[in-house]
């Protein structure tokens, strides 16, 4: 039983047929420490971490046990949702951090808000739809595919960014050591791939013939962001092979969304305003 002390008035004696005497728990009580042993067993940290003080918290409201373990179990649900998003954005492996909130619309006229609010649902993903993002170096496809891909995450899909150079080098090498299977058969499993510099190098026939089984094993059944500098009328200058570019382009496009993000460099924009910010 926990150790306890007796609450009485310092100037009257205890009297026995008063009320019973309040019972104030002590730190390191034993039952507070199997409660924390008990935490460990069963995974449970933010349990762990908070249950003294929305104990305390209880006491003071003179809430229900309901209501206590009620709280508590909703400190553990949201301390699993928290480690889960950060889990899902490591194995993301974006480059860089970038959010949707931050993207200036403003500057770039040619991307919808309302079309990019609707990608920051999970829905599209979960149907296997592709997106592609088309426009020039500096007008904000990474950004968005970055900040697109790490909505996703946190809506608690997996997902991966790659380069097209990166991921083709990957699946290179896998077939060198006889593990393609095995690689495909990862990407394959992801919810969103996010491929980014698509079409900024050309690729030999072997390197499109890798990719393209990438796109084979993912199609209608998970989703793909690709982000390209290339139109759809240069693609064949990228695969070499125009019969292997348009199974390619009919796997990215079909039921896609598509945002074309111009040819105005953002970058280069926000680079003169920041150099120059006096000048009309």
């Amino acid at each position: 039983m926990s150790p306890t002390i007796t609450v009485t008035d310092q100037d009257e004696e205890p009297e026995t047929d008063k009320v019973s005497p309040r019972r104030v728990s002590l730190p390191g009580d034993p039952e507070d420490m199997l409660i924390d042993e008990a935490c460990r067993e069963l995974r449970l940290p933010a349990f762990r971490k908070r249950f003294i003080d929305l104990a305390a918290t209880a006491r003071r409201e003179q809430a229900t046990y309901e209501q206590f373990l009620l709280d508590l179990l909703q400190v553990e649900l949201a301390d699993r949702d928290l480690r889960r998003q950060q889990r899902l954005l490591r194995l993301a492996r974006f480059p860089r951090p970038k959010r949707l909130e931050d993207f200036d619309f403003a500057k770039n006229p040619n991307v919808t808000p309302e079309v990019v609010a609707d990608l920051k649902s999970p829905t599209w993903v979960r149907e296997g739809r592709p997106l592609v993002l088309i426009g020039d170096s500096g007008t904000g496809k990474s950004h968005l595919l970055i900040g697109i891909g790490t909505a996703i995450a946190e809506a608690g899909l997996s997902v991966r960014y790659t380069t097209t150079s990166a991921l083709v080098n990957e699946l290179a090498e896998a077939d060198a050591a006889r593990r393609l299977s095995s690689v495909i058969g990862r990407y394959s499993k992801i919810d969103l791939l996010c491929l980014d510099e698509f079409g900024y190098l050309n690729l030999d026939r072997k390197g499109a013939k890798l990719l393209f089984q990438i796109f084979t094993e993912r199609e209608e059944r998970k989703a793909t962001a690709v982000a390209t500098n290339s139109p759809f009328t240069e693609w064949d200058k990228t695969f070499g092979d125009a019969r292997l570019c348009a199974a390619i382009a009919d796997r990215i496009t079909f039921r896609c969304t598509l945002i074309q993000t111009g040819t105005e460099s953002y970058r280069l924009q926000t680079t003169q305003e920041s150099l120059f910010p006096h000048q009309d």
